[in-house]
C-alpha cells in the first residue's frame, strides 16, 4: 500500500496564482532533495508544463471524468511509491464543476491549500479564506497562501479574523517577475519561455523567502495518504495485455504547434503496443514511415506561415490518406487540414485542404467544458476549449455530451480514413476504442455512431 504526503493547491477562482505556487512549491522541495511528483486536476496542457519543469518529472492529469477514480488511485499510488512528495494543483475553483477539485480533494483525503489573489483587499481576505474552508465538511483546507500582496502591513491585515485552524502560510509580493506571460488559451507554452529556469528559481526564492520570515511551511500540512489499488480496471487491464497495437508504427506531430499531448495518451498507445514515431512539421521534419497518423491540438493559428513554408507536410498528410491509413486531428491539428485558417490579425492562410472548411480565430472563447464523444467503435471522453469556430459543409457523425450540461457539444467528422473533431480526446478513457481506431481497415470500417 504505497503511502505518502499529499497536499492539494487550489483556489476560490482561476487567475489567482495557483500554478506559480505550485511550482514554487515544487521548486522548494525539489532544492531541498526532495524526489516531487506534480499532478494536475482537470483537462490543461499549458500549466503541466510549466509544472513539469518544475518538478522535474511529467505532470498527468487526475480528472474524475476523463480518467475515473480508480484511473486517478493507480496513477497516484505509483507516484507514491517512488516520492517523498505529491502536489496536485486544482482546476478553476475549488468546488467549481462537476467533478470538481473539491470531490478530488475529498477522494483520496487530500488537503487543501487554498490561494487567493489579495490584491485589492483586506480583512474581507479572511472572509473568503474562511468561506472556503467552511463550505463543505469532507474536505479539509489547511491553510492559506496571499498572492499579489502589496506590503508587510498589506500582509498584517490579511491575518485578521483568520482562525487559529487556519494559517496564513506565506504572504508572496506583487511583483512582475513572479507573474508569467499569457495569451488567448492561457499561459504561454514552457517551450516558449527561454527564461522559464530562472523564473522557477526565482518563485522558489520568493517562497523560501517568505515561509522562513513567516516561520510556515506549506509542506507541515501535506498529509500521509495511502493509495489502495482496486481490481475494477480489470477489463482496460486485458486490451493493454493484448497489446492490439503491437507492430503499429504511429506518427504523432509533436513542435509548438502540434503540443497538446496528455502524457497519459503517449502512455496508452504504447501500453497497447504501438511504436511511436514523433516528428516535427514546424522544423520541417518528414513524416516518418507509418501505419496511423495523430495530429493533436496546438496553435496552427500562430505558426500558419511556418507550415505552409514546408509544403511537403501537406504533401504527405494527402499521400497518407490516399492510402487510407488511419488519422486523427483534433483541434488545432483539424485546423490544419481545412481550406483556409483566418488568424487572429485577420490574415487568411490557406491551409492542406484535405477537409473542406474555413475557420476563424475570435477574440472571445468559443467553446469550453467537459465531452463524451461517441466514435464508431464507442465512447471516449475528453473536453473542449477553443477560441476559433468552424465553417465546414461536412455532416456531423456524431455530437458530443457535456456532463456539467453546458452547451458545448462538439462534432465528430469522418471523411474516409481521417477522423476529425475539437474535442482533445482522453485515450486512456477507452482504449480498445483508440486501438480499434489506429487498426482502422476500409473493409470493416463503419460511419454510424452509436448515441452519445
Amino acid at each position: 500500500m504505497p503511502t505518502c504526503p499529499a497536499l492539494m493547491i487550489s483556489a476560490p477562482a482561476s487567475g489567482q496564482g495557483k500554478t506559480s505556487v505550485t511550482a514554487a512549491l515544487a521548486r522548494a522541495a525539489r532544492r531541498q532533495g526532495r524526489r516531487v511528483r506534480v499532478f494536475k486536476t482537470g483537462p490543461d496542457y499549458l500549466d503541466p508544463m510549466v509544472l513539469e519543469r518544475a518538478s522535474g518529472h511529467p505532470v498527468y492529469q487526475l480528472d474524475l471524468f476523463m480518467a475515473g477514480l480508480e484511473a486517478c488511485r493507480q496513477l497516484l499510488a505509483q507516484a507514491a511509491a517512488d516520492a517523498d512528495l505529491i502536489l496536485v494543483e486544482g482546476v478553476m475553483g475549488l468546488f467549481d464543476g462537476q467533478p470538481s477539485s473539491a470531490d478530488l480533494a475529498a477522494a483520496f483525503g487530500l488537503p487543501v491549500l487554498a490561494v487567493l489573489d489579495a490584491s485589492g483587499m483586506a480583512q474581507t481576505f479572511a472572509a473568503l479564506a474562511t468561506g472556503l474552508q467552511r463550505f463543505r465538511a469532507d474536505i479539509e483546507v489547511c491553510g492559506v497562501v496571499a498572492n499579489r500582496v502589496g506590503s508587510e502591513a498589506h500582509g498584517r491585515m490579511l491575518t485578521q479574523g483568520l482562525p487559529e485552524n487556519l494559517p496564513l502560510v506565506a504572504a508572496l509580493p506583487r511583483q512582475d517577475a513572479l507573474s508569467l506571460p499569457e495569451r488567448h488559451l492561457g499561459l504561454i507554452q514552457a517551450l516558449e519561455m527561454p527564461n522559464l529556469e530562472r523564473q522557477l528559481e526565482t518563485w522558489a526564492d520568493a517562497w523560501d523567502q517568505v515561509t522562513a520570515a513567516s516561520g510556515q511551511s506549506a509542506l507541515q500540512f501535506a498529509r500521509p495518504v495511502s493509495f489502495t489499488l482496486s481490481s475494477d480496471e480489470a477489463a482496460n487491464t486485458a486490451t493493454y495485455a493484448a497489446q492490439p497495437l503491437k507492430g503499429r508504427r504511429i506518427a504523432v506531430a509533436q513542435d509548438a504547434c502540434f503540443s497538446f499531448i496528455y502524457p497519459a495518451n503517449l502512455d496508452t498507445l504504447k501500453a497497447l503496443g504501438a511504436e511511436l514515431r514523433c516528428f516535427s512539421p514546424l522544423a520541417g521534419e518528414a513524416l516518418p514511415e507509418c501505419d496511423a497518423l495523430w495530429l493533436p491540438g496546438g496553435y496552427p493559428e500562430l505558426h500558419a506561415r511556418a507550415l505552409t513554408g514546408h509544403p511537403g507536410f501537406f504533401a504527405s498528410l494527402r499521400s497518407h490518406l490516399q492510402m487510407d491509413k488511419p488519422l486523427l486531428a483534433e483541434c488545432g491539428g483539424m485546423l490544419c487540414l481545412l481550406d483556409q485558417l483566418t488568424d487572429i490579425e485577420g490574415t487568411t492562410h490557406a491551409m492542406a485542404s484535405l477537409m473542406p472548411g474555413h475557420a476563424r480565430m475570435q477574440a472571445r472563447l468559443a467553446a469550453l467544458g467537459l465531452q463524451s464523444l461517441a466514435w464508431p467503435e464507442g465512447k471516449l471522453r475528453g473536453h473542449s476549449f477553443h477560441y476559433s469556430s468552424l465553417d465546414t459543409p461536412l455532416q456531423a457523425a456524431s455530437r458530443a455530451h457535456n456532463p456539467n450540461g453546458g452547451r458545448t457539444a462538439e462534432a465528430l467528422y469522418l471523411q474516409g480514413s481521417l477522423r476529425a473533431s475539437y474535442v482533445h480526446h482522453y485515450f486512456a478513457s477507452n482504449p480498445e476504442v483508440v486501438a480499434a481506431f489506429f487498426n482502422r481497415d476500409r473493409s470493416t470500417a463503419s460511419h454510424h455512431c452509436p448515441p452519445p
